[in-house]
């Protein structure tokens, strides 16, 4: 079955307003900017009700079968940065690098060159779903990966099977451990002397592959070793190889926690620490438990419970 028929049959419309879909999809997202945790803006482009559909679609009909390295560990069912960082627990040395404009710089050429290179798409299809899959920035030409698609996070995970294959081939003969978290590569070995050769790895295989065009932020390149606070994704590595939310999240918890206890807390806040409990469950169970201990697992339950009915600010 071909793209336009499981298009026509899963969304239910006429071929014209598929043709219609398809040529102004690159435009059909709302834009909006939120604040970064380290400062300055991230642009979100959200796709219309109807192309997100269609997204969706291509995810489910085509992109789910498409290999991804088991080296990423976002954006697939059972990951998650306790997973990723759980991998590297067993190491002292931590290196870690960060891609510049990671979604932005994956673009509609990069998927070209893959569906030609694994004979995912015949060429029709592949620029039908590359139109429906990547966004036009405004005053640009090229076709772009947005943040805030639901299609983005899992084709960047297979439009970077090459590169993580690639890296693992390269590094693990030096005993050396690697995950991708999105944008956030992580290196771990037992000495640092492991990791000298990291560099030149990623670079290499950056110059070599002929997509995606990536670039590496050499200011957020950070070596840490046990001397230090060892961090991965935002989790603490302890020195007995444990994965730890670090003790100032605990405290902030805490805080929240009794301050939901004297009734201070707004329902906005209440339903950030549900989220940030269910979170801490996952990352940290022991802690959980202690909190149901210390607070009472009625009170805990009611946290958890607090963002039923609950709608988020439009």
């Amino acid at each position: 079955m071909t793209l336009t028929e499981t298009l026509l049959r899963e969304l239910r419309i006429s071929e014209r307003e598929l043709a219609t879909l398809v040529r102004t999809a690159p435009e059909r997202y709302k834009v909006y900017t939120i604040p970064k945790r380290t400062g300055g803006t991230r642009e979100i482009a959200h796709p219309a009700s109807e192309l997100k559909t269609a997204q969706r679609v291509v995810v489910k009909s085509y992109l789910e079968t498409l290999p991804v390295h088991p080296c990423a560990t976002a954006y697939r069912p059972g990951a998650s940065i306790r997973q990723n960082a759980e991998r590297h627990s067993h190491n002292r040395a931590i290196l870690k690098y960060d891609f510049t404009e990671f979604f932005p710089s994956i673009t509609e050429r990069a998927w070209l060159s893959y569906c030609d290179e694994n004979e995912t798409f015949g060429r029709q299809d592949a620029i039908m779903s590359g139109r429906l899959l990547f966004r036009r920035p405004k005053g640009g030409r090229i076709l772009r990966l947005s943040i805030g698609a639901p299609s983005s996070p899992i084709l960047s995970n297979v439009l970077m099977n090459a590169f993580d294959r690639a890296i693992y081939d390269r590094v693990t003969p030096h005993k050396i451990t690697y995950t991708r978290y999105a944008d956030d590569l992580t290196f771990s070995a037992e000495r640092t002397w492991n990791l000298k050769v990291v560099d030149g790895i990623i670079r290499s295989v950056i110059n070599r592959l002929s997509y995606p065009k990536l670039t590496i932020n050499n200011k957020k390149t950070i070596l840490v070793t046990p001397k230090y606070h060892r961090q991965i994704t935002g989790l603490v590595l302890t020195l007995d190889g444990r994965v730890s939310l670090g003790r100032d999240r605990k405290r902030n918890i805490r805080s929240a926690i009794f301050h939901y206890s004297q009734g201070k807390l707004d329902r906005k806040a209440e339903v950030k620490l549900a989220g940030t409990l269910a979170f801490a469950k996952d990352v940290e169970p022991e802690f959980y438990t202690r909190m149901e201990r210390v607070y009472g697992k009625e009170l805990i339950d009611n946290i958890k419970f607090s963002v039923n009915g609950y709608q988020r600010d439009q």
